[in-house]
C-alpha cells in the first residue's frame, strides 16, 4: 500500500534528524566525519531525498509550492515578469518592486521570510562548522564568529554599506558604450572595417561615343565626351559573437541570513559588483578565446598611436586620429590611474602645475574637452581615445542572484550557496573610431 504524505514526512524528518546528530556529534567533537559516519551520513541524506520526491508528486501544485516555502528550498530570484508585469520566481513566488535593488528584494521576498520563520526569535542554530578538508569550502561567511559574520551582527550595526566600497573601483565603462539586449546565444552584427570617398564634381556629359568606361591614369580622367562618376565603397565584415557567462558565488550559514542588512549588502555591494568588475576588464583586455569576449585591445582594426615628446601632445593626437581617420567624435578617454596622476602632475619651466595642483580638479575628469574614464581594466602605459557609442554591450541575461542549500551536504550544516550571474555579449562595430595610446616615453 502506497505511503501517505504523513508518513513520508514523518521518514524524511526521522532521516534528517538521524544525519544531523551525526553531523552535531563530528562538530561537538571538533573532529572530521568518520568513514563509517560518512557513509550513514550519505544513506540518510539518500533517503530522505527520496521521501521528499514521493511527497512532492503526492501534492498538488499549489500545496506543493507552499511546502517548499516553508521547507526554504526555493529561495531563488532568478525572477521573471508574468502576464500581469509581476516579478517571480520560477516557482511563482512574486517578489518585491523591481525598483529595489536585487539585495532588498531577496531580503524582503516570502521566501526569505519563511526560511527565517524556521529559527526562534529569528536566528538560526549556533556556529556551523566547515569540513573544509572533505569539501574543499574556503571563506565561509557564518553568523557565530567574531572574525567573520559574526562580528556584524552588533547592536544597530548597519552592515556592510560603507565598508566594502573601499576595496572597489569606480566602474564607468559601462556609461559610455551603447546599450543593447538579445534574446539568443549568439550575436551577428556588422563591423564596419574600411570607408573610401571618392566623392568629387564632375562635369556634364558632351558626348554619349564609346567606350563607356573612364581612361587614364586614375578615376577621374574622362574622355570620350566625359560625365564619368567616380565609385566610392565602404568595407563591411560580418561578425559572430557569442553570448558569455560571467558568474561567481560564496558559501554562508543560514543564521548569517538572518542579518538582512549584512545579506544585502554582500548581494549588492559585493556579489554583484564583482560581475560588473569582471564585465569591463572583459570589455577592455578579452582575447576573445574560450569564455573570453573580445575586448577593445584585441580587436583588429584599432588605430594607434605612438608617444610623441610628452603625455599632452600624445593624447592630443589620438583625438585627432579618432576624428580625421576614424571620422567620429570621440566621447572618452579611458586611462589607468597611474596615468591621469601623471597628467595631473605635470608642470611648466615655473614648476606651475598645468591642471591646477592639490587645489585643481585635475585630469580625472575631462582631458582636452573629452571626458575621462580612469580604470585599472587598462594597464598603466597604454591609453584609448574614441567614439565608444561604436561599441555595443548586449545584455542577454541582467545580474541575478540564486540561493540553495542543495549543495554537497550544506541541507544538513545549515548552510546555503549564494550564486549570482549575468550572461552578455561585446562588439566592436568600427575599430577605427578606436585609438590605442601608447603613453610610456620612448
Amino acid at each position: 500500500m502506497p505511503k501517505t504524505i504523513k508518513e513520508l514526512s514523518e521518514e524524511m524528518k526521522d532521516h534528517l534528524l538521524k544525519a544531523q546528530a551525526i553531523a552535531k556529534a563530528a562538530e561537538e567533537a571538533d573532529r572530521d566525519f568518520t568513514e563509517e559516519e560518512t557513509t550513514q551520513l550519505r544513506e540518510h541524506m539518500a533517503k530522505a531525498t527520496a521521501a521528499k520526491a514521493e511527497i512532492e508528486k503526492l501534492k498538488g501544485n499549489e500545496e506543493l509550492r507552499k511546502t517548499l516555502a516553508e521547507l526554504g528550498d526555493d529561495i531563488a530570484l532568478n525572477a521573471k515578469t508574468d502576464n500581469e508585469g509581476r516579478r517571480q520566481t520560477a516557482s511563482g513566488f512574486l517578489l518585491p518592486d523591481k525598483a529595489k535593488s536585487l539585495g532588498e528584494q531577496f531580503t524582503e521576498s516570502p521566501e526569505y521570510k519563511a526560511l527565517l520563520a524556521q529559527a526562534p526569535n529569528g536566528q538560526f542554530g549556533a556556529k556551523q562548522r566547515v569540513q573544509s578538508e572533505m569539501f574543499g569550502v574556503k571563506s565561509l561567511v557564518t553568523g557565530g564568529d567574531d572574525t567573520s559574520g559574526g562580528a556584524l551582527v552588533q547592536p544597530d550595526y548597519r552592515g556592510l554599506a560603507v565598508g566594502l566600497d573601499v576595496f572597489q573601483r569606480p566602474l564607468r565603462l559601462r556609461d559610455v558604450v551603447t546599450p543593447g539586449q538579445t534574446t539568443s546565444d549568439t550575436v551577428e552584427y556588422v563591423r564596419v572595417t574600411s570607408v573610401t570617398n571618392n566623392a568629387t564634381p564632375v562635369p556634364e556629359a558632351t558626348s554619349s561615343a564609346a567606350p563607356t568606361a573612364p581612361g587614364g591614369a586614375g578615376p577621374l580622367v574622362n574622355n570620350a565626351g566625359g560625365g564619368y562618376k567616380p565609385e566610392s565603397g565602404l568595407a563591411l565584415a560580418k561578425i559572430t559573437t557569442a553570448v558569455k557567462t560571467i558568474a561567481h558565488w560564496m558559501p554562508a550559514t543560514k543564521r548569517s541570513l538572518s542579518d538582512a542588512a549584512q545579506i544585502r549588502t554582500l548581494i549588492d555591494a559585493f556579489l554583484l559588483y564583482g560581475l560588473e568588475e569582471e564585465l569591463e576588464d572583459q570589455m577592455v583586455q578579452g582575447d576573445g578565446t574560450g569564455e573570453n569576449f573580445e575586448g577593445l585591445s584585441n580587436v583588429s582594426g584599432i588605430q594607434a598611436q605612438a608617444w610623441d615628446s610628452n603625455l599632452l601632445k600624445t593624447t592630443r593626437k589620438a583625438k585627432t586620429l579618432v576624428r580625421t581617420v576614424g571620422r567620429s567624435i570621440p566621447n572618452a578617454y579611458l586611462l589607468n590611474p597611474a596615468d591621469t596622476e601623471a597628467l595631473d602632475l605635470l608642470q611648466d619651466n615655473e614648476a606651475r602645475f598645468y591642471f591646477g595642483g592639490p587645489a585643481g580638479a585635475g585630469t580625472a575628469q575631462v582631458l582636452w574637452g573629452i571626458p575621462v574614464i580612469e580604470t585599472e581594466a587598462v594597464p598603466a602605459g597604454t591609453g584609448y581615445c574614441g567614439d565608444f557609442r561604436k561599441a555595443v554591450l548586449w545584455d542577454r541575461e541582467q545580474a541575478t542572484i540564486q540561493i540553495t542549500d542543495s549543495h554537497l551536504d550544506f541541507f544538513v550544516r545549515n548552510l546555503v550557496a549564494i550564486l549570482a550571474e549575468m550572461r552578455a555579449a561585446f562588439g566592436v562595430l568600427q575599430p577605427s573610431a578606436f585609438v590605442e595610446i601608447d603613453l610610456t616615453a620612448a
